[in-house]
């Protein structure tokens, strides 16, 4: 087979042009006629939608992100071409980053860091807790590693509920409810579809326990913000920790603000520092499973829209 021709766009990226070329592919220009493209930028859908039109027989289409919801939003993945994402890639360091956030949440730390006098000890520990990950991939896999150590009881809730290493039950998704019902933590981990757009919402928030944080390291979509703040006020739940939100960035002075028993990290559970590296991977190897006639990592189900 011959080598991929790749163009990179929609800016020259000195990592990006390595990492075709060690996976044994030639970087070539827009004009040139490549059969694939790696496309680096998230938001910039448009000028994606501009380059296919250009080079409307490319065979296969790299993604930069894990969540292909804007892509697909747009109107533009079809089962004429290979799409691959970096689904997988990133989810080490963003499980990772929700185990901090349920960390951080049950032993109190935003009060703590703040605190100027010895205060009211509190905390709660995870061992031996239960968990529910809402979502079966590459996160939930890393993060099911990551809790093993603290002896928790997991509950994956997914669409395939095939066993999962790690977890002690998987579920389907009619099963949500009950598995939010008992869990101290339960960690959002997801793609982004029409489906799971609001998935927690009032009815999931009031089945949840009094003490059990929430974690969101999905999408901001899959919970309704204003349904949030209002079981936050009425303690309905025991706190939220959110690396995303709906609205994004969440505005100056909004009521999740400021709140003791809310973190909001800035959508940084992967940062370009990280992500960078990992994406360079993937691009390498999927660009040396093209040239080889192999199965790439990461494709994309055009119709399912992840």
């Amino acid at each position: 087979m011959p080598f991929p021709r790749v163009a990179v766009g929609p800016y020259p990226s000195d990592f990006a042009t390595e990492a075709v070329r060690s996976g044994g592919g030639v970087v070539v220009d827009l004009a040139d006629g490549p059969d694939s493209l790696v496309w680096l930028d998230p938001a910039d859908v448009a000028g994606l939608a501009a380059w296919l039109g250009e080079v409307p027989a490319a065979r296969w289409v790299q993604l930069p992100f894990a969540g292909v919801e804007r892509v697909a939003e747009a109107g533009l993945l079809d089962d004429e071409r290979i799409w691959t994402c970096a689904k997988g890639a990133y989810a080490e360091p963003v499980a990772e980053h929700a185990l901090a956030l349920a960390l951080a949440g049950l032993r109190h730390l935003p009060t703590r860091v703040e605190a100027r006098s010895w205060g009211v000890p509190a905390g709660v520990s995870l061992y031996d807790q239960k968990v529910t990950i809402v979502g079966g991939g590459g996160i939930a896999t890393s993060l099911l590693e990551q809790l093993a150590p603290l002896r928790v009881e997991a509950t994956v809730v997914r669409r395939n509920p095939a066993p999962l290493a790690g977890a002690a039950r998987v579920v389907p998704v009619d099963g949500l409810h009950a598995a939010l019902a008992d869990a101290l933590v339960v960690v959002l981990a997801l793609a982004l579809t029409p489906e799971t757009t609001g998935i927690i919402g009032s009815a999931e928030l009031a089945v949840m326990g009094e003490a059990s944080w929430l974690v969101n390291v999905a999408r901001g979509r899959h919970v309704d913000t204003d349904a949030l703040v209002s079981a936050l006020v009425e303690g309905s739940i025991g706190g939220a920790a959110l690396d995303v939100t709906d609205p994004e960035p969440l505005p100056d002075g909004h009521p999740l603000w400021g709140r003791a028993d809310c973190i909001i990290t800035p959508h940084t559970a992967d940062t370009i520092e990280m992500v960078v590296p990992l994406l360079a991977e993937r691009i390498r190897t999927n660009v040396a499973r093209l040239a080889a006639g192999d199965q790439l990592v990461g494709q994309v189900d055009p119709v399912a829209g992840y």
